[in-house]
């Protein structure tokens, strides 16, 4: 990978998520792994994309009133870095994010943020469908338990696990951070 045409996109890690109404939640450590991924491309200067949901809601904890709109501290964007917003799961819907991409010659797309079955998996699959080649970190995002249409419950492991299994290999590439950095270094 190279700096002129890789991307790190950075999806929806806000306060918002810190909210006890989510429920259970897997992979405590996403933020971290983000923020190291984040810190290796601000090192060598390649394009960082942030997405952040935004809710017309004013009782949304996504509304921009409200704290849980802000993006957290460790991935807190730089001046110089883009922040876009959308209003629904994907990033492109209704955003200028292919655009973005597009304009900076950027061809690789790799994806971290909250949570694996919505926003990310939502992005992911439209990343891979317009063509980008992308990248899912699989440690650098998390999910929470859910009940489905019949009240059955299922762990926030389970549903990341196979969220991530409906992306590889068809709509991107899932790797953990650890596999990323060393292909990059």
């Amino acid at each position: 990978m190279n700096k002129e045409n890789t991307a790190l996109v950075i999806i929806d890690v806000q306060k918002a998520f810190d909210d006890n109404k989510w429920g259970e939640r897997n992979n405590p450590q996403a933020e971290e792994n983000i923020n190291k991924l984040l810190t290796l491309w601000r090192e060598k200067g390649w394009k960082v994309i942030h997405i952040q949901h935004l809710s017309d809601n004013p009782g949304s904890l996504f509304h921009p009133e409200n704290e849980g709109f802000a993006i957290k501290d460790l991935v807190e964007p730089l001046e110089e870095e883009i922040v876009i917003t959308k209003k629904v799961n994907s990033g492109f819907i209704g955003t200028n994010l292919e655009q973005v991409l597009q304009s900076n010659g950027i061809t690789k797309v790799v994806i971290t943020g909250l949570t694996t079955p919505h926003c990310v998996s939502t992005t992911t699959r439209m990343s891979g469908n317009l063509g980008f080649e992308t990248y899912l970190i699989s440690d650098a995002t998390a999910a929470f338990g859910m009940k489905d249409q019949n009240d059955t419950y299922y762990d926030a492991e389970t549903l990341h696990a196979i969220s991530l299994a409906t992306l590889h290999e068809e709509f991107a590439t899932v790797l953990t951070t650890e596999q990323l950095v060393s292909d990059i270094q």
